[in-house]
């Protein structure tokens, strides 16, 4: 996550709020005035903030019923989102689908305030599992969908498919919604005990120990030979900083032209977004040279931000790319001084890596599919035959960067949409894919990434070689009927905010730069 330095004169400034706000004499707290700074930025820099009311209004001062400070500010968060339906609140949500606020002084959360396996920097402070729900609320099962590389789980030897039958020598699976806190906590605690059985059929009884690592943002990468087509994999886990995602990236690319590799499957089913500049290379590494000089992308601020009017955002420092206070005539730069514009955020085709020529590319994508991950799929559309399978994605067409309150607080506004070259964007509801199938089907198995045996992964190969079979060297194709039976899944994939909501999710725009 970008760490954005805190201005010292953003005092001074939430003193001229107090004041402009024509409050009472009484005596005036840090949250009060930290209060007043979430809104007062939100009618200013909030993709919806002409839905907003007057400050009077909104009365940001009277959320105060919560145990903590954060916890407040959140609740505040969450009534501004409201103001933003049908864009970023439907009935019966309980938090803002974009927009959050962080501890920034936590360590590795996500942008979404949970505990993170791996955040946008490639760092891990986890047992590095991460679990799947499959089932009805009444009958579900635990699956590890994913493991991080590097992670404890990972050198424990665990894989995607193996089946978790107890948490600290606890069962679940009866009542989802009575036991997904329980579940939760176990997960997240310093160290978690998980009996299973692995995807092999052989059992399991293993304890992890949460600790610190770095990750790949790369699951898995193949070549499929199938028919007269090379099909390149690769299944990408997050859009990370660039020191963490560049290499391993180009890497992949280049291991793919050394192949031959003629089309491609992108596999972002769990992949909820990262920075844009990172989509922005996977984009480049993906379309063919024809497309290079045309226009990518463009992001599309709110009519204040837009016209320079957010004058609130003086109060932020403009930091470099190595998060450096940038100076100008003697003065520090802020974000009141950038251009925010959308030709000034248009951003164009610039083709790298080996592979000039690919047409083809299928995406497997799911409701774990969001923001940086949409965007790079929204922005291929124009230039390739773009397919997808899986399941509907999350519905995230919008972007930010970080506004820092008091040197503590992370605030994630919705500030921009993004729109491809023929300015297609608003897909609020998801992308809907061409193939639309369970991940697990009733009666089938779970594969691990890379593996021609996944339902999705089937279908995509089917898509670009119709009628070509593949076999797997993976373990799962070598089990009996009965192991077979003991680990069928069934049919509904139950997505719980809990456990799910620890990936990243968002899409960070971390180029913001000054007006000429």
């Amino acid at each position: 996550m970008m760490k954005i330095k805190y201005n010292l004169a953003f005092l001074a400034v939430l003193l001229t709020i107090f004041v402009a706000c024509k409050k009472s004499k009484k005596e005036t707290s840090r949250a009060d005035l930290t209060r007043d700074s979430v809104f007062l930025y939100a009618k200013e820099v909030y993709l919806w903030n002409t839905a907003l009311p007057s400050y009077e209004t909104f009365n940001p001062r009277k959320y105060t019923s919560n145990s903590t400070d954060l916890a407040n500010y959140q609740s505040e968060l969450f009534d501004i989102t409201k103001y933003s339906k049908p864009y970023e609140y439907k009935a019966g949500a309980t938090g803002p689908k974009f927009s959050s606020i962080v501890d920034k002084t936590t360590q590795n959360q996500s942008v979404q305030g949970r505990v993170s396996s791996v955040d946008t920097e490639g760092n891990g402070n986890d047992t590095g599992v991460r679990v799947g729900f499959y089932g009805v609320e009444n009958n579900f099962m635990l699956y590890v969908n994913a493991v991080y590389q590097n992670s404890p789980a990972e050198k424990a030897g665990f894989v995607r498919g193996d089946k978790i039958t107890k948490i600290n020598g606890v069962s679940y699976g009866t009542n989802f919604n009575g036991q997904i806190n329980a579940i939760s906590a176990a997960l997240n605690g310093a160290s978690v005990t998980l009996e299973g059985i692995r995807s092999s059929g052989a059992t399991f009884n293993l304890t992890l120990a949460k600790t610190l690592f770095y990750s790949s943002p790369i699951y898995n990468t193949r070549v499929f030979n199938a028919g007269s087509k090379k099909i390149g994999y690769l299944a990408y886990a997050r859009f990370s900083i660039s020191d963490n995602s560049e290499a391993a990236l180009n890497s992949v690319f280049s291991s793919f032209s050394a192949s031959g590799v003629t089309d491609l499957i992108i596999d972002l089913r769990y992949n909820g977004g990262g920075y844009v500049n990172t989509a922005e290379q996977l984009i480049n590494l993906i379309v063919p040279s024809s497309a290079n000089g045309k226009v990518m992308f463009t992001e599309h601020f709110n009519a204040t931000m837009q016209a320079g009017n957010a004058k609130i955002l003086a109060n932020q420092p403009l930091l470099d790319e190595n998060g450096k206070i940038r100076y100008r005539n003697g003065k520090i730069v802020n974000y009141n001084d950038a251009d925010y514009t959308v030709a000034a955020n248009t951003y164009y085709v610039n083709k790298t890596g080996p592979l000039n020529n690919i047409q083809n590319v299928v995406f497997i994508v799911g409701p774990n599919t969001a923001s940086a991950s949409e965007l790079t799929i929204n922005s291929l559309k124009p230039y390739m035959n773009v397919k997808l399978v899986g399941q509907t994605t999350y519905g995230k067409p919008v972007g930010f960067f970080p506004v820092t309150i008091e040197n503590k607080y992370e605030v994630y506004f919705s500030m921009f949409e993004s729109k491809n070259s023929l300015g297609v964007g608003g897909y609020y509801e998801g992308l809907t894919p061409d193939v639309i199938d369970y991940e697990v089907p009733s009666g089938k198995m779970m594969y691990d990434f890379g593996d021609p045996n996944d339902n999705y992964i089937g279908k995509a190969i089917n898509i670009l070689a119709p009628g070509v079979q593949l076999s797997s060297t993976n373990v799962n194709s070598t089990m009996t009927a009965a192991q077979k039976q003991s680990l069928i899944l069934l049919t509904k994939d139950v997505i719980d905010d809990k456990i799910d909501g620890k990936e990243f999710n968002g899409m960070i725009e971390n180029r913001i730069k000054p007006k000429r």
